[in-house]
């Protein structure tokens, strides 16, 4: 698209999801907002969730990756799922140090390149995110509703494709996303913006709705249709597997990828509807419209620092894993039980032949 047929006459046509009126950084809802000053203790309660966030994100995040790596019994189809989470959380906490700086200075001072980079980062997250946790949604559905098609759909193998899979489908809003970011000098500081073309309104708009549609209402739609299936058949006594122990694992993991998908649901809902709200109509600038503005791309943030929180509470083998990363010497204990375990198994082969196939195929 030429250069000259960009609209740059309307002081709000490049805001996408920002308050003030100098334009947006983030597809997250563009977090940091140039021509809105907040109070000073507002700017410090801002940049120390930014902060916490960051670091507890990041460092939660790359050990769930590390901990699906380097230990084989994690390799499992919902684990490659969640390790797919973690690196697009990972991603999207990467970018906190840049609008921090932003935030602080109230000037872009990094350029066009990586203007484009974190832009871009904020809606491959945001898709990404959803599509994994839509798919993680099905993958259990097929795991409690149809074991014996599970048996062959629900690999490891499956699950990188479906991952690969997803960052492409996912593409097709990040790389227009990326074309679209830049940088534009107003009233003495430089914004990282989304530029649309003329008229700027209506694409503007347009975008704003796709993203409401496409990664918020359909992907809640798809997990509450798939959820609803799983309850009801949940609600039986026993399931059709025959082994008491495969329940109790389908349920289990049935019941994190739920609270996972539940707390993502929690802390996307208020930028999603804020967006819409200020798509449809004008929402006068008050410090009290700052506060809940930034409270709700904070919050949308925080969900990429607290699966892996999940993941310690709710799953025993991340949590056993976690252990013995942060705690070294556990592991020696956890070899001791192992050596114990296996002398057993050799004692009863057909028991331990029947619990590892029963732990894959969960």
């Amino acid at each position: 698209m030429e250069a000259e047929n960009w609209n740059q006459s309307e002081p709000n046509s490049t805001q996408l999801f920002c308050g003030g009126p100098n334009g947006t950084l983030g597809g997250r809802g563009g977090s940091l907002c140039p021509g809105v000053s907040p109070s000073m203790i507002t700017a410090i309660v801002i940049m120390a969730l930014y902060s916490v966030v960051c670091v507890v994100g990041l460092f939660g995040n790359f050990l769930v990756m590390y901990v699906i790596i380097r230990y084989t019994k994690m390799k499992t189809a919902t684990n490659i799922y969640i390790f797919n989470l973690a690196l697009a959380d990972a991603l999207a906490t990467s970018t906190l140090p840049f609008q921090s700086v932003n935030y602080l200075l109230g000037t872009w001072p990094f350029g066009t390149t990586i203007c484009k980079i974190v832009i871009s980062i904020d809606y491959y997250n945001m898709f990404t995110s959803i599509f994994t946790l839509c798919t993680m949604s099905v993958d259990r559905y097929i795991a409690v509703c149809h074991p014996v098609k599970a048996l062959d759909f629900r690999t490891p193998r499956n699950a990188k494709i479906v991952n690969v899979c997803n960052w492409i489908i996912s593409s097709a809003i990040g790389i227009p996303v990326m074309v679209m970011a830049t940088t534009k000098e107003s009233n003495g500081s430089i914004d990282c913006t989304l530029k649309f073309s003329h008229p700027a309104w209506y694409w503007e708009n347009l975008l704003k709705i796709c993203v409401f549609i496409f990664a918020f209402i359909m992907p809640i739609l798809i997990i509450t249709v798939c959820y609803g299936l799983m309850i009801l058949r949940l609600k039986s006594v026993r399931m059709l597997s025959g082994s008491k122990e495969k329940d109790r694992n389908l349920r289990r993991i049935t019941r994190m990828v739920l609270v996972v998908v539940a707390v993502f649901i929690v802390c996307w809902t208020p930028i999603h509807i804020y967006v819409i709200i200020k798509a449809l109509i004008h929402i006068p600038e008050t410090t009290f419209q700052t506060i809940s503005w930034h409270f709700c791309i904070a919050l949308g943030y925080t969900n990429s620092c607290l699966n892996p929180i999940l993941y310690a509470f709710l799953d025993e083998n991340f949590k056993r894993c976690f252990r013995e990363f942060c705690i070294p010497t556990a592991a020696t204990i956890e070899q001791q039980n192992s050596t114990r375990i296996r002398q057993h198994t050799r004692e009863h082969p057909s028991s331990a032949h029947t619990l590892e196939r029963t732990n894959q195929q969960v």
